[in-house]
C-alpha cells in the first residue's frame, strides 16, 4: 500500500494544530444530477441505512435515485442562496468566527477549517490541506450536539477511513457531542429569548429533533434521550412548566417507525386541542439548512396553519449569531487544553532542519 501525505515534507516545516469543524453536507447545485451523486453518497453510508447491503443496494439504485432526486432538487431550488446552500454558507460563516476568536488568542499556529461527511468540501480534501500546512495535532468538531450512530460516529468512520491511508498520523481528538454543555445551552436560551423579546412570545414551544428509526435507539443508541435531555435543560433555563414545551422529532424517511412524536402530525393536532399559537426551534441543528427552512418554516407551518392554528413562529437556528460562536469557541477550548500551541520560531525551524541535514536528510 502507498501512504500519502508526506512526498514534499520538509524539516523546516512549522508544526501547526487544526481544528476541524464537520457538519451533514449538501449537494453542490439544486439539480437533479448534483442530488443524485449526492444522495447516493448519503444514503449508501451504513451508519445512516442499516439494511443489509445487497437488499439496500438495490432499493437504493433501483428506486430511490430514480425518483427522489428530481424532488428533492426542487426543494433545495426553494432556499438555495447564491453563495450555495444555506446549510453550507452558514457553516462557513460558523467556521470564520471561530478561527477568528481562536487566532486572535492563539496567533494562526492553530489553523481552523470547515468540511463536509458528505459533498463538499469534503473531509478527505480538508485533511490534505490540513497536512500541508503541518498540522500535528487535530480535534475535530462535528456540529452534532445529540450524539447518534448516524452522524457523529459516521464522520469518525470517515476520518478513520483516510487515516489508515496516511503514513504520518496526527495526535487526535474528537468530540463526539454535547447535548448539555451549559455554554450551548444558554447560546439556545439567550436566542430564543431575544426571539420573543423581538418578535412576541406564543403559548407553546416546540423544540424539533431530526429524527432516526426507532431500533436505533432500541440498539443502544442514545440520541434519543440526548435530544430529551437538552429539552429538559433548555425548558429549565427558560423557566417553562411541562405544559409549555414538547420535543418532537422531524424528517423521517421511509416506512419503518421512527422516533416519536412525529413532528409534521403533532403539528396537524395542535389545534384541535386548544393550542392555537405556537413557537418552534431546532435545537439539533447548528445551521439553517433545508429541514428548518423548507420543512419546518414552510412544510409544516402550513399543516399547522390548515389544521386551525392562528399564529406559528420558526425561530432560526444559531448559526453564526455571537453566542454560538462563543459557546463552540469554548467548546474547542475546552478540547484543546493539555496541547501546547508550537512557537514556530524561525530560528528554531531552521535548527532543527540543520540538525536533519547533518544526520542524513535530504536538502
Amino acid at each position: 500500500m502507498r501512504y500519502k501525505g508526506e512526498e514534499n515534507f520538509r524539516h523546516d516545516q512549522p508544526d501547526r494544530i487544526g481544528v476541524l469543524v464537520t457538519n451533514l453536507g449538501t449537494p453542490d447545485a439544486p439539480t437533479p444530477s448534483a442530488l443524485r451523486r449526492y444522495l447516493g453518497e448519503f444514503l449508501a453510508d451504513p451508519r445512516v441505512v442499516e439494511v443489509p447491503r445487497l437488499i439496500w443496494w438495490f432499493i437504493l439504485h433501483g428506486i430511490i435515485l430514480r425518483l427522489r432526486p428530481k424532488k428533492s432538487a426542487h426543494a433545495y431550488q426553494q432556499v438555495w442562496e447564491g453563495e450555495g446552500s444555506p446549510l453550507l454558507t452558514n457553516t462557513a460563516a460558523q467556521c470564520e468566527g471561530i478561527r477568528k476568536a481562536i487566532q486572535q488568542k492563539y496567533g494562526k499556529n492553530v489553523v481552523v477549517a470547515f468540511a463536509m461527511r458528505y459533498g463538499n468540501p469534503s473531509i478527505p480534501k480538508v485533511l490534505d490541506e490540513l497536512k500541508r500546512q503541518g498540522i500535528r495535532k487535530l480535534l475535530v468538531l462535528p456540529l452534532y450536539p445529540q450524539y447518534s450512530a448516524s452522524t457523529s460516529a459516521s464522520t469518525f468512520d470517515r476520518i478513520a477511513e483516510d487515516f489508515v491511508a496516511r503514513r504520518w498520523l496526527p495526535d487526535f481528538r474528537f468530540v463526539s457531542h454535547y447535548p448539555d454543555f451549559p455554554p450551548y445551552i444558554n447560546a439556545l436560551a439567550e436566542h430564543i429569548e431575544d426571539h420573543w423579546e423581538k418578535h412576541g412570545r406564543n403559548e407553546f414551544l416546540m423544540m424539533s429533533f431530526h429524527g432516526v428509526p426507532l431500533k436505533y435507539l432500541k440498539k443502544g443508541d442514545p440520541y434519543h434521550c440526548e435530544c430529551h435531555k437538552t429539552s429538559r435543560l433548555l425548558a429549565e433555563r427558560l423557566g417553562l412548566s411541562k405544559h409549555e414545551y414538547m420535543t418532537s422529532f422531524q424528517s423521517r424517511f421511509g416506512a419503518e417507525e421512527w422516533l416519536k412524536p412525529y413532528t409534521d402530525e403533532t403539528l396537524k393536532a395542535l389545534p384541535g386541542k386548544g393550542i392555537k399559537t405556537i413557537d418552534v426551534v431546532c435545537p439539533g441543528f447548528s445551521s439553517d439548512c433545508l429541514e428548518t427552512i423548507e420543512e419546518i418554516d414552510q412544510e409544516n407551518r402550513d399543516y399547522f396553519t390548515e389544521a386551525g392554528g392562528t399564529q406559528f413562529s420558526y425561530i432560526p437556528c444559531l448559526n453564526a449569531s455571537q453566542g454560538h460562536i462563543d459557546a463552540l469557541v469554548q467548546l474547542v477550548e475546552d478540547n484543546l487544553q493539555g496541547w501546547t500551541v508550537p512557537r514556530n520560531e524561525p530560528d528554531e525551524l531552521a535548527e532543527r532542519a540543520q540538525r536533519a541535514l547533518a544526520m542524513g536528510a535530504e536538502a
